[in-house]
């Protein structure tokens, strides 16, 4: 049986002064619309170009990522920060990696 993977990520802006934490199950597709959605002021994301992958990790079942994405968004920022640390201590945009290709 194929298990679709869930995925928890972290975006920034281009200067890293915004956080959002989400959820989705095709972590290449949601970037994409992220950026689509780019300067659109009625999403979060859109509204401060937040479209840059800093940080993500994979679930199996929706309601762990789900749970996951909740608690990380309870988070303060510097906590926040201190996980996007521990896979991505660079602050580095991970869009290449996981689209080939950035921007779309």
């Amino acid at each position: 049986m194929f298990v679709k993977p869930y995925i928890v990520y972290i975006l920034t802006n281009q200067l890293r002064t915004v956080i959002y934490t989400g959820v989705t199950n095709s972590l290449k597709d949601r970037l994409i619309e992220h950026y689509l959605n780019r300067g659109k002021k009625k999403s979060f994301t859109g509204k401060y170009h937040a479209h840059y992958l800093l940080y993500y990790e994979s679930f199996d079942q929706i309601s762990d990522a789900i749970r996951r994405e909740k608690q990380i968004k309870g988070w303060s920022r510097k906590k926040k920060m201190a996980l996007i640390n521990t896979l991505n201590p660079g602050l580095e945009f991970l869009n290449e990696k996981i689209l080939g290709r950035w921007p779309y």
